[in-house]
């Protein structure tokens, strides 16, 4: 259904939709909202039949669809045009015309008019509001000017509720990095803790794939340790050798790389990978301690995007926390091992002065005595000891 139409009818009718155009743009801080606000305010104020809002890619080649008053919505976030056009003001016959057809958010669908008029933040252009009608349609000056005026609350507006997000995404991340904290420092085993990790960045980052992979010091291959993915051959993938691919290059060269596309990255060794499971853009980042790379963290988005330094920041910070719960938790098994060495020694020399004492054996006797039954019993020796102890306290009884 189309929008009803509204004439403009003097400077005071001007002033009010000024006004009205204000409030109703500046009244959330939500993009999205925001956004629905514009194209639905646009289409109302000008008796357009439809309006649609592009923004400039993260990529900053294209300009991305992001908003239609359509009922159609396959389009968002889908439709992409090459970004350039939407630095001027442009009215054409929308019939058959390949600058208007481009901004469609469906190719079914037939306008005669089209009015495009750039959205402008800073003297920056970020993209472009277009506005439709389906019969022939001469935009009067007074309407263009309207748009401009619409486009540029817009630009004002979409700038504060980004900033506002960021905002938001920046205390999102203190909490994860604080939550990281805290499960290292809880009685968590290290697979949980890493699978808390990759579940809360794959959240913070909006990934669709997040893993944690650890370098394997004999075989000198990175696994993967942790996913949030259900993906069953995402999980099944071979390892990599260090410097394979863009992992085993983060783990080589111990710094992070980005990766725009790894569908078309030479470095990227699993491409139709990529394809199938929707892995876009990639962050990868080393799991230090002091100067030793002992895994990598690796993020995927399900879209093109430029991480940020305040992204990658993070995500080393996060990479970094996960190396430390790996480093203590190995060090921890060291020491279980040492003591349980300790207590195995302790039982095999109690055991080696009962044969001494009871056998007349001498140390070196009782010991082969105990390694052998060790043998050929395939118990270790101090489960043979142990048993030696037993016996030896029984008969005494």
């Amino acid at each position: 259904m189309s929008p009803p139409r509204r004439k403009v009818a003097g400077p005071v009718r001007e002033l009010d939709l000024l006004k009205e155009i204000t409030q109703t743009i500046a009244g959330s801080l939500d993009p999205g909202e925001v956004l629905n606000r514009i194209v639905r305010m646009t289409a109302r104020v000008t008796g357009a039949d439809r309006c649609n809002i592009f923004l400039a890619g993260e990529d900053g080649q294209d300009l991305v669809l992001m908003e239609t008053t359509s009922e159609k919505r396959e389009g968002v976030g889908a439709v992409r045009v090459p970004a350039g056009e939407e630095l001027r003001i442009i009215e054409v016959n929308a019939a058959g015309d390949p600058a208007a057809l481009a901004m469609q958010d469906s190719p079914d669908d037939r306008f005669e008019a089209f009015l495009s008029v750039p959205v402008v933040n800073r003297e920056r252009v970020i993209g472009a509001i277009n506005v439709w009608h389906r019969r022939r349609h001469h935009c009067t000056a007074q309407t263009v000017e309207l748009v401009g005026i619409v486009a540029g609350q817009a630009g004002v507006a979409i700038a504060n509720a980004r900033e506002h997000q960021e905002v938001l995404k920046r205390n999102r991340q203190v909490e994860t990095l604080s939550d990281v904290a805290s499960s290292i420092s809880s009685n968590r085993y290290v697979e949980e803790i890493l699978q808390l990790i990759v579940t809360m960045t794959a959240e913070l980052l909006g990934s669709n794939i997040c893993s944690i992979m650890l370098h394997d010091e004999n075989k000198k291959e990175l696994f993967i340790a942790a996913t949030q993915s259900l993906s069953a051959e995402y999980k099944s993938k071979p390892n990599l050798k260090i410097g394979q691919s863009v992992s085993g290059k983060v783990l080589r060269i111990k710094k992070p790389v980005a990766v725009l596309d790894v569908r078309h990255d030479e470095d990227f060794m699993y491409p139709e990978l990529a394809e199938r499971e929707g892995l876009v853009s990639m962050l990868s980042v080393p799991m230090m301690i002091r100067d030793r790379a002992v895994g990598v963290i690796n993020a995927y988005t399900p879209a093109m995007h430029r991480f940020t330094a305040e992204e990658v920041k993070m995500l080393q910070g996060v990479a970094n926390q996960a190396a430390v719960a790996i480093d203590n938790t190995r060090l921890l098994v060291r020491v279980l091992e040492m003591e349980e060495s300790i207590e195995a020694r302790k039982i095999i020399e109690r055991a080696k002065g009962i044969l001494m004492a009871e056998a007349g054996l001498s140390e070196e006797e009782a010991y082969r005595a105990i390694s052998r039954k060790s043998m050929a019993t395939r118990k270790p020796m101090k489960e043979v000891a142990q048993a030696l102890v037993i016996a030896s306290e029984i008969r005494r009884v």
